[in-house]
């Protein structure tokens, strides 16, 4: 190509930006010269070389070379514009465009502007202009309702076919008449302030909340009406869209429903009461069979539960009662042995192991009617006035002879004076948690009973440092007739700490046990009571 003054003005053209192909034709070789970077992007080419290789190959024939050639050829001064090809893009598909060849000469040798537009984005949209109005025909034209459009003024624009049906109106007499034409004369006015209320605040909406719409026909004939309501705006001009459903049928059968059902109550009303009646009847009987039903099982439950500690006490009974009945026996057969004065305090030393031994026998008997009584549920807590540290000392007194040689109770006491609960089982659970710190203690051991009370809340402890108990057994020890695995040979028959868990419990209380194996026992109890007033 001859570098004329011509060249700078077409190295221009093909640096300019644009999507558009810009390409250089020299007819008389039948090739392309030079192309833009559009144009190869165009056709699928990453490169201008790479494209103008695959434009300029050895068949002529084909692609863009030979729609340049069959349009405009060599020595033509006049050349046809604007022609429709249709190209094959490098991944192989094909697309439409439009071809412009401009001839310019340069020292009396033709070079051809080629310039390619894709038509592809004028096909999409003209495919979306065809699937519009498509979509328009099937959602406006042919609606399954009346959809009427209005302007600001209240002229009708535009109305669908079911809506000239609905309404007597032949063709497009529907447009450019009044929306108020088509209410009720006696609602004509109302309406028209509502129009100008939905101007002033267009919102998308049902019409006649919680009353009937009517419309008015042609001829002039009412009929009941569901309406909605929607809006656009074309051009800051709004426009309020109506869709409108004829609902003569379905006001006649609710019509006729209203009347069944109004019967259908009746009928109702008449059955529900034999339902309610009926119902109430077997409804006492199932109650009567329920109540019967949990006392028994109860009942049951209570009976398998005293059988068993039945069967427990027998079996313990021959194992715990024979060996303080053989000391009785055998310590009243001593005594005979010893009539002499002079030998009464060998007597004395007999007595007194027979005394022990009935004490003994009076605690286990005391324990299995404490657990009866539980298991039947006749013991009731019954609150009374209360000087807490005198009690404390009573129960140490009266076990005084429990304690082991050189053993010690101390006690510490922090409260006031009276407080209100149930002394006759604080009692009881005191006597039973010092006989267990005095039977696992050594002699010459010491012994801690502290408490403290104050603002309802008593707290107090029973502190040992006797055998202890293992981890693996102190989960069990509120269990009845559970006995720690080193508890030996000390007399006992397992339900103290369960006597004192379950008085624990109807008092309203809670009870809680640590212990380390040959360092000790400490069990501590929280039991709620009521402040004594001050005289």
């Amino acid at each position: 190509m001859s570098t004329n003054s011509a060249t700078p003005v077409l190295t221009a053209l093909l640096a300019e930006p644009g999507d558009d192909f810009i390409g250089l034709f020299d007819p008389g070789a039948g090739q392309f010269t030079r192309v833009n970077a559009a144009g190869a992007l165009m056709l699928g080419f990453a490169t201008e070389a790479d494209l103008l290789t695959q434009l300029n190959q050895a068949n002529p024939s084909a692609g863009l070379v030979s729609a340049v050639m069959q349009i405009a050829r060599p020595g033509l001064t006049q050349l046809p514009q604007g022609t429709e090809v249709e190209l094959v893009h490098r991944d192989g598909t094909q697309f439409h465009a439009r071809l412009t060849v401009t001839n310019i000469p340069e020292n009396n040798h033709d070079i051809w502007l080629v310039r390619l537009r894709n038509l592809g984005r004028l096909y999409q949209a003209e495919r979306a202009l065809q699937q519009s109005l498509l979509r328009y025909e099937a959602v406006f034209t042919n609606a399954t309702i009346g959809i009427i459009v209005a302007n600001q003024a209240g002229q009708i624009v535009s109305a669908n076919q079911l809506a000239r049906h609905l309404f007597g109106y032949p063709d497009n007499e529907l447009v450019g008449l009044s929306i108020d034409q088509l209410v009720p004369t006696n609602v004509g006015r109302c309406h028209k302030e509502l129009r100008q209320s939905f101007n002033a605040n267009p919102q998308v909406r049902a019409m006649g909340h919680n009353r009937d719409l009517h419309a008015r026909r042609r001829d002039g004939s009412v009929f009941p009406v569901e309406v909605s309501l929607s809006y656009f705006k074309k051009d800051d001009q709004l426009y309020a869209v109506a869709y409108i459903i004829d609902i003569t049928f379905k006001k006649e059968a609710e019509s006729q429903l209203l009347t069944h059902r109004d019967r259908i109550e009746r009928l109702n009303a008449e059955l529900e009461q034999k339902v309610i009646d009926r119902t109430h009847a077997l409804m006492t009987t199932l109650e009567q069979l329920e109540q019967s039903k949990d006392e028994l099982a109860k009942a049951l439950s209570a009976e398998r539960r005293l059988g068993e500690l039945k069967s427990r006490f027998v079996s313990m009974a021959s194992h715990e009662f024979r060996t303080p009945l053989t000391t009785v026996l055998t310590s009243a057969t001593l005594i005979e042995k010893y009539p002499g004065l002079d030998q009464q305090d060998k007597r004395q030393k007999h007595i007194q192991r027979i005394r022990a031994s009935v004490d003994h026998l009076n605690d286990i008997l005391e324990e299995f009617l404490s657990v009866g009584r539980l298991e039947e549920g006749n013991i009731d807590v019954r609150p009374v006035r209360v000087e807490l540290a005198r009690l404390v000392d009573e129960v140490i007194g009266d076990m005084q002879a429990l304690r082991k040689p050189d053993q010690v109770i101390q006690t510490e006491m922090h409260g006031p004076d009276w407080i209100w609960l149930d002394a006759s089982l604080l009692r009881k659970v005191i006597v039973n948690l010092l006989s267990n710190a005095i039977k696992y203690s050594d002699a010459g051991s010491v012994i801690w009973v502290r408490a403290s009370w104050q603002h309802g809340q008593l707290q107090l402890s029973v502190i040992d440092q006797g055998v202890g108990i293992a981890p693996a057994d102190q989960a069990h020890l509120f269990e009845w007739f559970y006995r720690a695995k080193n508890a030996g040979n000390v007399p006992g028959t397992g339900l103290g700490l369960h006597i004192v868990g379950r008085y624990v419990d109807l008092m309203g209380g809670r009870v809680s046990l640590h212990s380390e194996l040959n360092r000790g026992t400490t069990v501590s109890l929280t039991l709620p009571y009521e402040e004594y007033p001050a005289d």
